[in-house]
């Protein structure tokens, strides 16, 4: 078979065509390609359990899909009325908070105005151009606050369907991967399609992991230094911290408001200090014992799917940029001749690196992961 080969400039256009077209694709089918993904990576953390139901209980395929739809189900409503309840008490407390928070808020203006001869009429009007700066923006902290996944009833329908269908299905879409490439590639198409498989479902249960580990510790912070609302604002930040560096900042400033508007400043400090605690465990022993290095994305690329998924699929494409990205990086990794590809995205490697060892007792030792 003859190739052709194509000048540099020729090669670049159509990757910048591709990519344009992809793109306008991706943002054209958000409302379809959204709870899909949503449902492709909820369908591999919950294989393992249909996996079990089919093979030690005996279950038929439809059975078991309808048993993890099920639990699925009822984990969500448990979400959804635990942020229903405690949203229910944080609005009676709204009124109170407002008063705590002006009362806080002038004693800070006189303060300003006596230190720093600023006149309270100036204050504001800084306060309204930071302001008027800040909402002119993408607007993300207010979407997070009170709207996650910008979404309705049409993508909570669409995604249940999805997640039924993947979990149904996955060896008619696993045997269609597999049989569209030429005979000779089946072999190796197949060892990538189940490390890929394996890959993404430790990195999903790592994440969960990840985001239940660091709502612990949040509301044990949070909690010690007195903060109203410290299991909803835990449980937040858990949540936030799925999008690297900006999730914990919104969660921090959403924190330190609460803190300011029910304490002191002084308050505000600690819950400062407690999050920048929080991050480093998270960094530095949770991430690499938890997660694993291998889908671990860097900081660069990181911000720049964050602004990507934003800019495609709004509040829902900055939670599932990162696992898109994460799952690239494992595809790119085991198939030649896109190796250079995966190790742009992830982080540097050193050969001579150890893995980091800690003991816990006598005999358990945690061993950062791959």
């Amino acid at each position: 078979m003859n190739f052709i080969r194509l000048p540099f400039l020729v090669k670049l256009t159509l990757v910048i065509i591709s990519i344009i077209g992809l793109g306008y694709l991706l943002a054209l089918g958000q409302s379809i390609l959204a709870p899909f993904f949503l449902a492709f990576l909820m369908a591999m953390l919950f294989l393992p359990f249909a996996t079990l139901l089919e093979k030690k209980l005996k279950f038929p395929r439809s059975i078991s899909t309808m048993t993890s739809v099920l639990v699925m189900l009822v984990i969500l409503a448990g979400l959804i009325y635990f942020f229903g309840s405690q949203l229910s008490d944080f609005s009676k407390d709204i009124p109170h908070l407002r008063t705590q928070f002006t009362t806080v808020f002038e004693n800070l203006q006189h303060w300003i105005s006596k230190t720093f001869n600023v006149k309270i009429d100036d204050q504001l009007d800084y306060i309204n151009q930071g302001l008027n700066k800040l909402l002119s923006s993408s607007g993300v902290i207010l979407g997070f606050t009170f709207g996650i996944f910008s979404t309705g009833f049409g993508f909570i329908l669409f995604f249940i369907l999805f997640f039924i269908f993947i979990l149904n299905y996955r060896r008619v879409l696993n045997n269609f991967i597999v049989t569209v490439f030429n005979e000779k590639h089946k072999a190796s198409v197949q060892e990538v399609v189940n490390e890929v498989r394996v890959m993404t479902k430790k990195y999903i249960i790592g994440l969960c992991l990840q985001v239940f580990i660091v709502s612990i510790l949040t509301s044990i912070v949070l909690t010690v230094l007195g903060v109203k609302y410290a299991v909803l604002l835990a449980v937040l930040t858990g949540l936030l911290n799925v999008i690297p560096y900006l999730g914990i900042c919104i969660s921090l400033v959403i924190s330190c408001f609460i803190a300011f508007a029910t304490g002191t400043p002084v308050t505000c400090f600690y819950v400062v200090l407690g999050y920048i605690a929080v991050h480093i465990i998270d960094g530095n022993i949770v991430l690499p014992f938890v997660v694993g290095s291998k889908v671990k994305i860097n900081a660069l690329f990181s911000f720049l799917g964050i602004l990507l998924g934003e800019h495609l699929w709004g509040i829902a494409g900055m939670f599932l940029c990162i696992p898109a990205i994460a799952i690239l990086k494992i595809i790119f990794e085991r198939v030649e001749g896109l190796q250079p590809w995966g190790r742009l995205l992830g982080e540097e490697q050193k050969p001579d690196k150890k893995k980091k060892k800690y003991k816990i007792s006598k005999n358990i030792t945690l061993e950062e992961m791959d």
